[in-house]
Formats: C-alpha cells, structure tokens, sequence
C-alpha cells in the first residue's frame, strides 16, 4: 500500500523590512502562522516579521516544490515581484 500523495504548495511572504522569504509546504497558512508566532518558524523571521503571503503556486510534490523552490531562490528581487504582480493581476492568489 502507497502512501497517500501531498500537495505541496510553493509560497512569497514579504517581511516587514520589504524583504521576500521563499519556502515550501503543504499548508500554506499554517506555516505562516508558525512564521508569526512560534520558534518553529524560518530563522530568516528572527530580526523581521513576516507581515502577508503574496504569492503562492500549488500543485508540486515534495521533489518538485524544492526544485522550484531554488529556482525562485535564485531569482533577482525584480523578477520574484514580477511573478507576485502577475499572480496577483490574474486572481491566482488566495
């Protein structure tokens, strides 16, 4: 028997210093609330505060997330908010 498979979504929290953070999960709200509120959150939240999601792609497994993960990672800061405008133009953020 298989496991059931997981939908992993891909996600753009802008931080209180404009800052973008790029991470992984199945459950996009509960990561950021554990950004928010917990030790449980990315360390990169330590010296700033993750203020709202503005992007997020679903439809990865894990093996697919992480690659594209690291390819929005190694995006310039212009073309990251290129792809926030657009999902935001086109409805596809929550």
């Amino acid at each position: 028997m298989s496991k059931p498979r997981s939908s992993w979504f891909v996600y753009i929290i802008k931080a209180s210093d404009g800052s973008l953070y790029t991470g992984i999960t199945v459950d996009v709200h509960r990561r950021f609330q554990q950004h928010l509120n917990s030790k449980q959150g990315a360390k990169y939240f330590q010296g700033r505060k993750p203020e709202k999601i503005v992007f997020i792609e679903s439809g990865h497994n894990r093996s697919s997330a992480s690659k594209r993960e690291a390819e929005i990672k190694s995006f310039t800061r212009d073309k990251k908010l290129l792809m926030v405008s657009a999902a935001k133009h086109s409805g596809l953020l929550c």
